[in-house]
């Protein structure tokens, strides 16, 4: 875990729990490293509704379950991580134990990854609930129908490289002062975007294979946002801050605070509004 999760994490602990009078928590000590097979089958009822809630540590997910919804690996070194199945029909809930820890792991000894693969073909409604941590997620190829995730201080790196074959009705992101980076958004196919954010850098690539029109707004406080749109698709941008630096590349007109991108075929409409930062517009 790098050294800036490390620190964003205490820092939310002791705001929301070491006030005057309150004592600090007992450090731990790490206990031998586990690595636990995962093997969740699908429901069957369909979508399955899938929630991870992770908390700290480094999440990793991909196409690629052959015989289950999930499967792969959840290594850890303190045992009150262990994680934790429950299901009830089409909802199935992998969540990290921390709940369980009685006081708290040093950070720079702290292992916690999950490794995880879903099946692909799958309807499913999927909802990422984590902390401070690092996430690597590939979803493209995934029948997604819903996505939702939310975390604290993150860095992100989330990418669609192949079709989404379901419709993704709404995929809403909501997130701290992180590092988000989602790309092939094109390939997505998802019909409405949110994302809310704190203080941060945001790029959001709408490359790939606009299949269907799409409403995006943006919510965020003091960031730089980078809005990729490849030239051709139709696009039209609303910012509502006034403190906002827009920088906008040559494809694109503006009339008063809308930017509009000419072009043919399923169109982008964008509502945007950040406290104060910058606004970039490229191809």
């Amino acid at each position: 875990m790098n050294r800036i999760l490390r620190v964003l994490l205490w820092v939310s602990f002791l705001a929301g729990g070491c006030g005057p009078g309150v004592p600090l928590p007992v450090p731990l000590s790490p206990e031998p490293e586990v690595t636990q097979a995962i093997s969740i089958p699908p429901p069957s009822t369909l979508p399955a509704r899938l929630t991870l809630t992770f908390g700290a540590g480094e999440l990793i997910l991909a196409p690629g379950a052959a015989d289950a919804l999930v499967e792969g690996t959840a290594t850890y070194n303190y045992s009150a991580l262990q994680p934790t199945l429950q299901t009830e029909g089409e909802r199935i809930r992998l969540q990290a134990g921390q709940g369980a820890l009685t006081g708290f792991p040093p950070l720079s000894n702290l292992v916690h990854i999950w490794d995880l693969r879903l099946a692909q073909g799958v309807p499913l409604d999927l909802t990422i609930e984590a902390g401070a941590y690092q996430g690597h997620f590939e979803l493209g190829g995934l029948a997604l129908t819903g996505l939702a995730i939310q975390d604290g201080a993150a860095r992100v790196q989330l990418s669609f490289s192949e079709p989404n074959p379901a419709e993704l009705a709404i995929f809403r992101y909501q997130t701290g002062a992180s590092r988000i980076s989602i790309a092939g958004l094109g390939w997505a196919n998802f019909g409405t975007l949110i994302f809310q954010g704190g203080a941060g850098d945001y790029t959001l690539d709408f490359s790939g294979q606009q299949r269907r029109s799409g409403v995006v707004t943006v919510d965020a406080g003091l960031c730089n946002l980078i809005l990729i749109i490849p030239e051709g698709v139709p696009s039209v941008v609303t910012v509502e801050s006034n403190l906002t630096n827009v920088h906008a590349g040559p494809t694109w007109s503006q009339n008063n605070n809308t930017y509009i991108q000419r072009g043919d075929g399923p169109a982008l409409t964008f509502l945007i509004n950040i406290g104060a930062g910058n606004l970039t517009l490229t191809r």
